[in-house]
């Protein structure tokens, strides 16, 4: 991947009510991102609407949390703004990708396959 791609960081569901875990979590966060930011990549955050996603979404203090956040509510909609659930101005300039379903059976060219389903409008590797 070249300079100026995301790299996603994966933060699973915690209590976000426990200070201390959460408190740790947006710590190491905000030291993913620099350290992101120092070899010229772009930061984003995938977690869950409940959860993870929630604490980097309405954190009071910003600073040096990543741009682009992947968000988990599984409710079947292929979008990325209809069911948002944080202020309509946050992660906008097409920084969000919504993962909307998952474990859905699918079958191409006669194999089935159990995949997830994401909406994107948000930013991609960059190869070649």
């Amino acid at each position: 991947m070249k300079a100026g791609s995301p790299i996603y960081l994966d933060m699973e569901g915690y209590d976000t009510t426990n200070t201390s875990c959460n408190t740790a979590v947006l710590t190491y966060v905000r030291a993913f991102d620099k350290q992101l930011h120092a070899k010229t990549y772009r930061a984003g955050f995938y977690g869950f609407t409940s959860s993870s996603a929630k604490a980097i979404a309405t954190a009071s203090d910003k600073t040096d949390l990543p741009g682009n956040l992947w968000y988990a509510l599984y409710d079947k909609q292929n979008t990325t703004t209809t069911d948002w659930p944080w202020g309509a101005t946050q992660f906008t300039g097409h920084s969000r990708a919504h993962q909307y379903m998952v474990n859905s059976k699918e079958a191409h060219g006669g194999v089935t396959l159990t995949v997830d389903r994401d909406a994107w409008d948000g930013p991609v590797a960059i190869t070649g």
